[in-house]
């Protein structure tokens, strides 16, 4: 593989389109299950990066173009899926029994093919003629610019693929011993804390997905999850356990009639945390997410108006530009975004034909439409600045989902108020959220357009080029996220679906926690049920929470930081959920110290993230295929061994070689890098 020598290098071929696609299908069902079950989505384009050089390498005509566009197809899985942080509420609200296919897609491609759109006019002003960071743009870049232009580069890509494939597998198998019973699932223990009926305790999930997503997080984020846990099961259950009325002296009484009292207690505590605690951490995520886009608001509106402005300044069919320059031509831009709205109203109008809201159908359509026009727009563009400015995995994607849902709701709300008939309250409820699931779709793919963008301009790239990519990996993805989705709620369900119809109901059901919040706070701004007083007390909590974090800022000159939105996450999460995150964010720490003395650190550093990525994709992957074994079995447990040992030596194992794997992994990826190294000394 080299850098191209010629004016029109390889870039859209065949086998990179079929190799994107592949890698699409297969890291978009691994995020979906990701998703659902913590609330976050990694990163997919140096992956997928690392996979196609590694493959691409035995063919001799392969450019760093091609693989860039391999990338670009796959990055699409690690943003698409995000809309399942709204889309689940459908279920949890009782709309949806099962997940439609096509309703389900054609949202994510219209949403998706939209995103692309509306950013491409920003590229210029936005990449090209920006001083923004970009900071995965340059990562993936730098990547593909090393594993394709030296020996130690497809060294690298070799031992980068087989970092991946390790990873995988080992978490795999660690997933497939927790559902046949041989590890414990979770280790936990909970107690009393006083004589009044206050309780506490610990869970953590066995997992090395989680652990892997704590080390692509950092340890920034990962202390302040730690946070979280502190004032959750050190301040919140003790105390909201001991004041709250219908549980005071109730712990006792639990204690003995139930056969394990551990259990009872654990129950309790468990119960405390999902009826109330989780709410205010709602409230201290919504708090977080709509400071994180206030301060944005200048650099955004400064970062529109100089696109606008380049816009302008460029005199068409004046300038002979470089390939490197070439967008699709505007007229197939706003052709495509107007096009996109005949779907869109049909999609809208499919999705309330025969319900409650029939005779509302044109009114709310036209409103519908309108608004993912407008909305979308406006999404798109700060998406677009804010993956520039501090990457897409880190945007608030959260924020922007909570003010779409608002948005819509009280435009919604505004035309259904006085349409009075049985489930009219749901049905505008779920048609807000079927609005907000395009918008949101159209603002992550506008985030991820801008960053794939950047990493082509440091490959000389051909945008146009990228953006017909992207849209190939937005209709993959597409696919996946509908079939993935309807597979997961049969297998495991939600939590507070009234339709709930779960085959393996031992399983535990998913957590789902953005979708949860969404459908929540639609239902409020709709139907006046909010929880208020315990959303006031996270806002409040997330107000102080800023302001330490702007503290620390300031006083340590940037060095130090305390994510308001990762204590909230904590905060809503089960333990059982975070934990393990936090694990895998001090390990990460811990790896990258011992690896930054050697020569070839950057290189141990990037094995590291790639065995990360290995352990959310393998036990994500064990999962979606669980889920199909048992749909299509009917036999919940079917892993499950006839004569497990006790739990208590399932946790034992299941710590065991969880440390085992991890440390193992990390001395692999450490002794490769100084291999790689040795090699070209």
């Amino acid at each position: 593989m080299n850098l191209p020598t010629t004016a029109h290098p390889k870039e859209i071929t065949v086998r990179g389109v079929i190799l994107g696609i592949l890698i699409t299908l297969i890291f978009t069902a691994a995020q979906v299950y990701l998703g659902l079950k913590v609330g976050l989505t990694f990163a997919t384009s140096i992956p997928a990066a690392v996979i196609s050089m590694a493959l691409l390498r035995f063919a001799k005509t392969a450019t760093i173009q091609e693989n860039n566009i391999v990338q670009t197809i796959a990055s699409a899985a690690g943003t698409l899926a995000s809309v399942i942080f709204v889309l689940p509420g459908l279920i949890i609200i009782g709309w949806w029994r099962d997940v439609p296919f096509f309703i389900t897609f054609g949202a994510c491609a219209i949403g998706g093919v939209l995103g692309v759109m509306y950013t491409m006019p920003l590229r210029r002003a936005l990449v090209s003629q920006s001083t923004l960071p970009y900071p995965e743009g340059v990562a993936a870049a730098e990547v593909l610019r090393v594993g394709t232009t030296s020996r130690e580069g497809a060294a690298e890509g070799s031992a980068g693929l087989m970092a991946i494939l390790l990873a995988s597998a080992a978490s795999a198998l660690y997933a497939a011993g927790a559902a046949s019973k041989v590890l414990a699932g979770e280790i936990s223990t909970y107690f009393k804390v006083n004589s009044s009926g206050g309780v506490s305790g610990m869970a953590g999930s066995s997992s090395l997905a989680l652990i892997g997503a704590g080390h692509l997080m950092g340890i920034t984020v990962g202390i302040a999850m730690f946070f979280g846990l502190f004032l959750t099961w050190g301040v919140g259950v003790p105390v909201l356990s001991t004041w709250t009325i219908e549980w005071a002296g109730l712990v006792p009484h639990l204690v003995a009639a139930h056969p394990d009292p551990a259990v009872a207690v654990g129950e309790y505590a468990e119960g405390i945390r999902s009826s109330q605690i989780r709410f205010i951490g709602a409230g201290v995520i919504g708090m977080a997410a709509i400071w994180t886009i206030g301060k944005l608001i200048v650099p955004v509106w400064g970062g529109l108006m100089s696109a606008l402005e380049a816009g302008r300044a460029r005199k068409a069919g004046d300038v002979d530009l470089p390939r490197s320059e070439h967008d699709l031509p505007v007229w197939i831009v706003g052709l495509v975004i107007m096009l996109s709205m005949v779907p869109a109203g049909w999609l809208l109008f499919a999705f309330l034909s025969g319900g409650p809201l029939s005779q509302l159908a044109l009114p709310l359509v036209i409103a519908g439409v309108l608004y993912i026009l407008v909305a979308g727009l406006l999404a798109a563009a700060v998406c677009g600045y804010m993956a520039g400015l501090i990457g897409s995995s880190n945007s608030p994607v959260s924020g922007i989902a909570i003010l779409a849902v608002l948005g819509a709701a009280v435009i919604i709300g505004m035309i259904g108020y006085k349409f009075t008939g049985p489930n009219v309250e749901t049905a505008l409820i779920a048609f807000t959220l079927m609005v907000t699931t395009v918008v949101l779709a159209v603002a992550v793919i506008g985030n991820d357009n801008l960053q794939d963008l950047k990493t082509g301009q440091l490959v000389d790239a051909t945008p146009w080029k990228q953006q017909v990519g992207l849209i190939i990996g937005v209709l993959a993805g597409a696919c996946v996220v509908p079939v993935a989705l309807n597979l997961l709620n049969n297998v495991w369900g939600f939590a507070g679906d009234p339709n709930f119809h779960a085959i393996d109901v031992a399983g535990g059901t998913l957590n789902a926690p953005q979708a949860t919040l969404i459908s929540t706070l639609a239902k409020g701004a709709i139907g006046g049920k909010l929880p208020i007083g315990l959303l006031g007390i996270g806002l409040v909590v997330g107000a102080i929470l800023v302001a330490l974090d702007e503290g620390l800022r300031i006083a340590s000159k940037g060095r130090f930081s305390l994510p308001p939105l990762g204590v909230g996450l904590a905060i809503y999460l089960p333990a059982g959920v975070t934990s393990p995150v936090v694990i895998g964010a001090v390990a990460g720490w811990l790896f990258i110290k011992l690896v930054s003395k050697l020569k070839t650190r950057d290189i141990a550093d990037r094995l590291g993230v790639l065995v990360a990525s290995g352990f959310i994709v393998g036990e994500s992957l064990f999962n979606v295929f669980y889920a199909g074994l048992i749909a299509g079995t009917r036999k919940p447990g079917i892993l499950t061994l006839p004569h497990p040992w006790s739990e208590h030596v399932g946790m034992w194992l299941a710590l065991g070689l969880a440390a085992i794997i991890v440390v193992g992994l990390y001395l692999w990826s450490g002794n490769q890098a100084k291999k790689i190294g040795d090699t070209m000394n």
